[in-house]
């Protein structure tokens, strides 16, 4: 049986404030029953996952990073929260449930939400690789993925209350000027290969697709597994959700793809590497398949997805380098700018995944 992810003891300055919680949820009539012990899930670089474990049962609560209020957009609690509202309205099973939506900063000092907590497994880069999965197991489960982003995509937004989670005319231009945007507003170094790829998206944008629902952080330690490792509960980590072109989708999952021969940068924060697992071209293909879409250009929208998390990372690493986080684990980031980057001018030269 393989293990659960795991809670561990909260990371010393990201601590909550236990009674102040308590508070808000009895006077909300939530239903979240008195708290036992508050932990924290380790994993992730963006807004904070913690464990409550109370009477009835357990929840997760999210909340922006601290230090995190010179970032805007991609750490808004209540768009997240409304994300997950419209998924259970819609009928999408495999979203979790929301509880309560917490906007007064005078709780907590900044909004956050509680959703019910759904037991099972998340495969994370760091202890993946020590669990001896079989390359059975990991072709299944990269299938698996693969088939759950075109199901998400072949939600009806038309039909459902999902269409207002986004503008999907002018998306992909959006996304470019605004990422390269970002990117300048984060900058800490001369680094010509995100200028030269910044270049390159502008100057080849591609006619968009019709639009659908955007998970657009849709990778492995994102989804809860079953404890055989067969199915996926539920898909987590809603806050950059959006309407728009799905190939936009597909590239930024792509580019959490690492390789057996990618850089051990891009193999550290992703299991992909992993014996058995499709290969980018492979999940290509399969997704083409499954949806039935054209991803003759998907080069473009890979390379997007390189671009885009070598900004998130510039900008974690920008907080880190103003002294907004004290948090080690971002001191080497950098490192992960420069390699993104110079793997999305090497893919753009070589004209493939």
């Amino acid at each position: 049986m393989t293990p659960q992810d795991t809670a561990k003891p909260i990371r010393p300055g990201e601590e909550l404030d236990q009674a102040a919680l308590q508070t808000y949820f009895d006077d909300r009539q939530t239903g979240i029953g008195p708290i036992a012990e508050i932990t924290q899930f380790p994993g992730g670089y963006s807004n904070l996952t913690y464990l409550i474990r109370t009477q009835t049962g357990e929840y997760v609560l999210r909340r922006p990073p601290f230090g995190a209020k010179d970032i805007k957009g991609g750490h808004d609690m209540g768009r997240e929260f409304r994300v997950l509202s419209l998924l259970q309205s819609a009928g999408y099973g495999r979203a979790p449930k929301p509880v309560v939506f917490c906007e007064d900063e005078a709780v907590m000092g900044c909004p956050f939400y509680v959703m019910e907590r759904v037991p099972g497994v998340i495969l994370r880069a760091q202890t993946a690789p020590n669990m001896n999965l079989s390359p059975d197991t990991m072709r299944h489960l990269s299938e698996r993925l693969v088939d759950e982003l075109a199901a998400l995509h072949a939600l009806d937004i038309g039909q459902t209350n999902l269409s207002q989670l986004g503008k999907p005319e002018g998306y992909i231009r959006r996304q470019v000027e605004g990422w390269h945007k970002r990117y300048l507003a984060s900058q800490t170094d001369d680094l010509p290969a995100m200028t030269e790829l910044a270049r390159w998206l502008d100057q080849t944008m591609p006619t968009e697709n019709p639009p659908t629902l955007l998970h657009n952080d849709f990778k492995y330690d994102n989804v809860v597994l079953s404890p055989d490792l067969q199915d996926i509960r539920v898909v987590l980590d809603w806050e950059m959700c959006t309407v728009g072109d799905p190939l936009m989708d597909v590239g930024t999952s792509l580019s959490y793809w690492a390789e057996a021969d990618d850089d051990p940068f891009r193999k550290s924060f992703n299991l992909t590497w992993l014996p058995g697992n499709l290969t980018r071209q492979e999940f290509a293909d399969r997704y083409a398949d499954r949806s039935g879409r054209d991803l003759s250009n998907i080069l473009y929208y890979y390379v997007f997805g390189l671009f885009k998390n070598a900004v998130v990372i510039q900008q974690i690493y920008a907080r880190y380098k103003k002294g907004l986080t004290s948090d080690e684990r971002f001191a080497g980031l950098l490192a992960g700018v420069q390699a993104l980057s110079r793997h999305g001018v090497e893919a753009v030269e070589r004209g493939r995944l």
